[in-house]
Order: C-alpha cells, then structure tokens, then sequence
C-alpha cells in the first residue's frame, strides 16, 4: 500500500511490519546501499523519511518512530530502504532488533572510535 510517491523517493508500508503503520521509504534509482546514495540525493530523500517520520508520529497518534537503515547485513531486499516505525511506550519492542554487548574496557572502545575515524578520514 503507497503512502507517497515523490521526485525524492516512494514510500509504502512494510507487507510485514514490526506494528501497523511500519513504512519503507526508497530512493527512486536502483541503490543497494546507503553508501551507493549520491551526496546529491542526500538532502531530498532524507528530508522525506524525516517528513514521513513527523507523518507516522502525527497520523497515528505514536508517542515517536524507530527509523532504521540495513546495510547488507539483515537486508533482506537489496535495495536501499529506510524503516520508519511507529513506537508507542510499552509497545514490547525493546532497544534495538539484536542483542546488545559491552567493551571489555574504555581501551578496548577507544581502539575501535580510532579505527573508524581512521577509514572516516581516508574515505
């Protein structure tokens, strides 16, 4: 079912949503990834998963959205598209789809923020 079909992308609701009300906003152009998404698009199509955001919140009467992105890993459709989910408290959706972890110390956290900086900087 479309929600919106726009020069900035197209927007529908997930055949299997987390709750009613999940929708799917892509890109027009063929992009399996958010890295593939031209600095140019960037702008436009992220002003509308932020519209449809306010627009899920706001048409549903949610207490906010979860907006989310796969990137390969879990993407079970290989093409770019951003997750916006309606939340309300004690909807039973706790944290994030996986299991969290910890650093073993602030060293060992450091060693990983130096490492992406690093690839940040170089890319």
């Amino acid at each position: 079912m479309r929600v919106t079909d726009e020069a900035d992308g197209v927007a529908f609701l997930d055949t299997r949503p987390v709750f009613k009300g999940h929708v799917l906003v892509v890109p027009r152009p063929h992009l399996v990834t958010l890295a593939d998404l031209p600095p140019k698009s960037l702008p436009g199509y992220f002003a509308l998963v932020q519209r449809l955001a306010v627009a899920v919140e706001a048409g549903l009467g949610s207490g906010g959205t979860f907006v989310a992105i796969n990137n390969k890993v879990s993407q079970s459709v290989p093409h770019l598209h951003t997750h916006v989910i309606p939340r309300t408290k004690g909807d039973g959706l706790r944290g994030f789809f996986w299991p969290r972890t910890r650093y073993t110390d602030d060293a060992e956290a450091q060693g990983y923020a130096d490492r992406i900086a690093a690839a940040l900087a170089t890319g």
